[in-house]
């Protein structure tokens, strides 16, 4: 690690309480510079954490996290917290395989109260620990630490009104407002958080305030003009709803004034009630290209440090949502009633293109990942062709909706599932293993997966206009394979025989079919000569050929990219058990457990889906079943 000015002192928060007004200064820069060294090579989230540091610092001070419980939503703010509660030096690991967790963890640290990689829980969690301590007469208090993008999901608002109608003691929300979350907020709640401050006569008055009180006192009337400016805030922005919940608004709070904010705490500490503190922050503060260009700098691959270009390997083709955005983009030009969903992730699902091409069609509906599925069903049903992008990982939240207000319903909605499968870095908030077991199991939804990119622009085309739930799952990465001019309709529940073999047949879904040409290839060697099929479509599947593969192979393997509990390969074994088959099935996919964090290639190392070990696991299965017979 550099040789830092103050942080080279501070071992962990207990050594806050020693530093001077300017050394807590300087502390923050040196946070800051150790922020950005990290996370320009190891990639993070880095706008949340550069915001909040002044604010992480004052929290440590006013509050002991031995006793007191400090949540932060989602943990993408955590970078600063982290290092300051004992993990300085793992703070290099972070992200990595072996390291440290991007994201609060409670296994790895007892000041990572409630662990989050999902957003707007901690206010739900830390009232859960306030009644928990009062019930057990327990010391300290409880802090939930939530942006102004969080805001906008129901659980939020919900945490808020049981607070309200409970009325607990030492029990403080702090509203972190940087007036962005991941991509620009949106919505209501939000605008009502600004119109005020923004208004143009407000503006205007509060310029004049200052100017006259400045010409009559000098600099002391400046003074008093901003204390004057942050009572009548108060009075007039958002505390107002707040205060109707039941909680006692504070606010609003520079952010970046570590004084002003520890003052802030510790005289809140005193009151009594709920109460909601109102701070205001600069995303990516400190660092130019992330106070600049926000919405990459939420979270970003490596990148240079001088520049904050990120740093990428050349590759010429597409991300698979890229290709899913540009896919969506040349049917929406010829059909009228494409719309497209997201909740708050634009960017990250390739619509940022549309978004643009089509305002009009595209909505963004905040992070309200149950809204945007009911939302999806009743555009359906005044005639609208909805395609409502999840990443997988946060579909789950919304699977009550898939099933009562979609499913049952009968709504066609197209759900472009992105991100399916291990992700990476972000490691088991972010995997998305669970969307095949868990829609599997909902009537009458079509799921599929395409094996390369024009596949995933035919199953799109396919999906628009089927009338069906029509679900298309796709990995994080470059697409494979290559487009072609134009679209064609695939029929729904067929398959594709990449090759002809005999006795061993792969079935493979979505990106592990080229992984099944690999261990193909591997297996050829040894004498084996092997079918493989494209699985697109996990529900229904290709009967007849599945039928057909059971009489001429012997030996079954699945290939999956997602959970083995329910998953592709469970269905498979399902209709054999079902139809009285004798053959001999292995499955490959996502174990029965958590899967950590760390590059994508390293995990599949780990669960043994790299195709030499799955190639050397297939011909010790075939060996053993072997052996099984002559036995």
């Amino acid at each position: 690690m550099k040789e830092f000015r103050v942080l080279d002192r501070v071992e962990d928060f207990r050594d806050l309480k020693d530093l001077s007004e300017e050394e807590l200064k300087l502390l923050a820069q040196d946070i800051r510079e150790y922020i950005i060294d990290v996370t320009s090579k190891n990639g993070g989230h880095i706008g949340p954490s550069l915001g909040v540091v002044e604010l992480t610092i004052a929290l440590l001070r006013a509050f002991n996290p031995e006793v007191d419980r400090i949540i932060w939503d989602i943990g993408h703010q955590a970078y600063s917290y982290k290092i300051l509660t004992g993990r300085k030096e793992q703070f290099k690991t972070l992200r990595q395989y072996g390291g440290i967790s991007g994201f609060l963890k409670i296994k790895e640290s007892p000041y990572d109260h409630f662990g989050a990689g999902h957003s707007s829980t901690s206010i739900s969690a830390a009232l859960g620990m306030r009644v928990a301590k009062d019930l057990l007469k327990k010391e300290g208090y409880t802090i939930a630490v939530i942006g102004d993008g969080a805001m906008t999901a129901g659980q939020a608002f919900e945490g808020l009104n049981h607070a309200g109608w409970l009325d607990p003691s030492k029990f403080i929300v702090i509203l972190n407002d940087n007036q962005m979350s991941i991509s620009p907020n949106v919505g209501a709640i939000y605008t009502y958080f600004n119109k005020i401050i923004t208004n143009e006569v407000y503006q205007r008055s509060r310029q004049k305030l200052k100017d006259v009180l400045k010409k009559v006192f000098g600099e002391s009337g400046a003074k008093f003009a901003r204390k004057l400016e942050e009572y009548a805030k108060g009075l007039f922005t958002p505390g107002v709803i707040f205060e109707e919940l039941g909680f006692t608004y504070v606010g609003t709070i520079d952010g970046h004034s570590i004084t002003d904010l520890e003052q802030t705490l510790n005289n809140v500490k005193k009151m009594r009630g709920p109460i909601l503190v109102h701070v205001i922050t600069q995303k990516g503060k400190g660092y130019k290209p992330a106070e600049e260009n926000p919405t990459p700098f939420h979270g970003i691959s490596p990148f240079d440090k001088i520049t904050g270009v990120p740093i990428k390997k050349s590759v010429e083709k597409p991300s698979w949502s890229k290709a899913f955005g540009e896919a969506l983009v040349e049917l929406a030009e010829k059909d009228e009633k494409i719309v497209a969903i997201t909740p708050a992730m634009r960017e990250g699902s390739g619509l940022t293109e549309f978004s643009e091409r089509f305002p009009d069609r595209f909505f963004d509906v905040g992070i309200a990942e149950q809204h945007a599925a009911t939302f999806a069903a009743a555009l359906s049903k005044e005639g609208m062709k909805p395609v409502a992008s999840f990443y997988s990982t946060f579909l789950q939240r919304a699977y009550d909706q898939v099933v009562h207000d979609i499913a049952i319903q009968g709504l066609p909605v197209v759900l472009a599932i992105d991100r399916a499968g291990i992700v990476g870095e972000d490691g088991p908030t972010h995997h998305g293993v669970f969307d095949i077991s868990f829609l599997r199991s909902v009537p009458d939804i079509v799921i599929s997966a395409p094996k390369d990119w024009q596949e995933l622009r035919d199953l799109l085309y396919t999906a628009v206009n089927s009338g069906k739930i029509f679900a298309i799952r796709y990995p994080r990465g470059t697409v494979t394979g290559d487009k072609k001019e134009g679209f064609s309709e695939i029929k729904i529940g067929s398959w594709e025989k990449i090759s002809e073999g005999r006795d061993i047949a792969i079935l493979a879904v979505g990106k592990y079919v080229q992984r099944a040409v690999q261990v193909k290839e591997l297996l050829k060697k040894y004498g084996y000569n092997v079918t493989v099929i494209n699985a697109r479509f996990i529900r229904p599947m290709d009967i007849e050929i599945l039928d057909e593969t059971l009489r001429t192979h012997k030996y079954i393997i699945t290939m999956e990219d997602g959970s083995l509990n329910g998953g592709f390969g469970s269905a498979v074994g399902e209709y054999i058990l079902d139809n009285s088959y004798t053959n001999a099935l292995l499955r490959f996919g996502i174990p029965d457990r958590f899967i950590g964090h760390g590059k994508i290639e390293l995990l599949e190392r780990d669960l043994g889906l790299l195709p030499e070990q799955m190639a050397e696991k297939i011909k010790e299965f075939i060996s053993q079943e072997n052996y099984k017979v002559v036995g």
